[in-house]
C-alpha cells in the first residue's frame, strides 16, 4: 500500500536518505543565470531609446519572468530517496511517496536509463529521480544500501 503522505514525518527515522549531487548542482547555476539574464536585461531596457517605450513595469515583467523559470528549473534540485522501517519514500519533482515494505520488490537501473527505478507488483515501477547515473560510484553505493536495507526489512 501507498500513502501521499509520510506518517508523522517527526517520529520516522529514515536509515538512507539520499540526494543527487550533480544534477541539483547544475540546475542552481543554469537557473542563477536565467534570473541573472532577465534582471540585466530588464535593467538595460530603459538605457537607449529604440523607439520602443519600456516602462517600469515592462522591467519589473521581465525580471519575474526570469525568477519564475529560475524557480522552476529549481525543482530539479527536490528528488530524494529515504529508506528507513515505515518503507520507501520517493520524492521526485513534483510528488512525494511512501511505499512500504512488502510493495517494494527491489530497486534497479534501466539499459541507457538516467535514474533508477523502484520495482513494485504487478510489473510497475516508480522512478527514483535522486539516484542517477551522472553521481557515478556514489549512486552505485546508494544502491548497494538500499539493497542491503531491502533484504533487513523484507524478510
Amino acid at each position: 500500500m501507498t500513502r501521499s503522505v509520510p506518517p508523522t514525518t517527526g517520529t520516522v527515522e529514515w536509515d538512507l536518505t539520499y540526494r543527487a549531487v550533480r544534477t541539483p548542482r547544475w540546475a542552481t547555476v543554469v537557473a542563477a543565470l536565467f534570473v541573472i539574464a532577465h534582471v540585466v536585461v530588464g535593467i538595460l531596457l530603459r538605457v537607449s531609446d529604440t523607439g520602443v517605450r519600456f516602462r517600469v513595469t515592462d522591467q519589473v515583467g521581465l525580471a519575474m519572468i526570469g525568477v519564475v523559470l529560475g524557480g522552476a528549473i529549481m525543482t530539479l534540485t527536490r528528488p530524494r530517496l529515504r529508506v528507513g522501517a515505515a518503507g520507501v519514500e520517493v520524492r521526485n519533482i513534483l510528488g512525494e511517496r511512501l511505499f512500504e515494505w512488502p510493495d517494494v520488490e527491489g530497486i534497479w537501473y534501466p539499459d541507457k536509463g538516467h535514474w533508477a527505478r523502484l520495482e513494485l507488483p504487478a510489473f510497475e515501477h516508480v522512478p527514483v529521480m535522486a539516484i542517477q547515473a551522472n553521481d557515478g560510484i556514489r549512486a552505485v553505493q546508494a544502491m548497494d544500501t538500499f539493497r542491503e536495507l531491502h533484504d533487513r526489512y523484507r524478510t
